[in-house]
């Protein structure tokens, strides 16, 4: 099975969204790539392209990527062939043009249960899942920058790049979105969090 993890030569924003757009599903760009969408221009470098869906789309999916792509289940830090079971825990699938090309965009899979997203890490979080994206002006559904930089905060291990990238975005975010961000950090981190601190500290 494949260990080249660091082989990457992800598709661009606009050809991710070429291929999505034709599937009758909920998606949206997830990860850095959301957070500069929503600002209106690039802010760093992005080593991938990753794409939030459904659970409940993942046979869709699976259907019409498998004749022009691999697509690679991940976790653990392990790859392994994904061949249309259904993924019950599984969150993360790369995929690849075939087995000796870079991985080309990565997908990650989100529990939405009466019409409600549940945050991975914590279920208590949840969000109408009608609000989970925004749109660009050319019509490319993102994740909303909270509910990213949630995922980027609520990490066992929080990157520099994602600090970084709570700095950037934070200012842009409007104060029930400021808010919603920190009380979600509130309920996975009772005990405190640094960028609840942050955030505290720049009002």
């Amino acid at each position: 099975m494949r260990t080249d993890v660091e082989n990457w030569s992800p598709l661009s924003v606009l050809d991710v969204a070429h291929l999505f757009s034709p599937l009758p599903i909920r998606w949206g760009i997830a990860g850095g790539w959301a957070l500069d969408l929503h600002y209106g221009k690039q802010t760093r470098e992005h080593s991938d392209t990753d794409v939030i869906l459904s659970r409940a789309d993942q046979e869709m999916v699976y259907h019409y990527l498998k004749p022009d792509w691999i697509l690679y289940r991940a976790e653990k830090g392990k790859l392994t062939l994904w061949e249309g079971e259904y993924l019950h825990d599984t969150n993360d699938i790369w995929v690849s043009r075939d087995e000796a090309s870079p991985f080309a965009f990565q997908m990650m899979i989100i529990n939405i249960e009466n019409d409600k997203w549940l945050y991975k890490r914590n279920n208590a979080i949840q969000r109408p899942a009608s609000e989970l994206f925004l749109t660009t002006p050319e019509g490319i559904p993102y994740l909303r920058p909270e509910i990213q930089l949630l995922h980027k905060g609520g990490s066992s291990q929080v990157r520099e790049k994602d600090f970084k990238d709570l700095m950037t975005h934070l200012p842009l975010l409007e104060p029930a979105e400021k808010e919603w961000l920190k009380s979600s950090l509130r309920v996975q981190f009772p005990a405190g969090h640094d960028w609840i601190n942050y955030m505290d500290a720049g009002e």
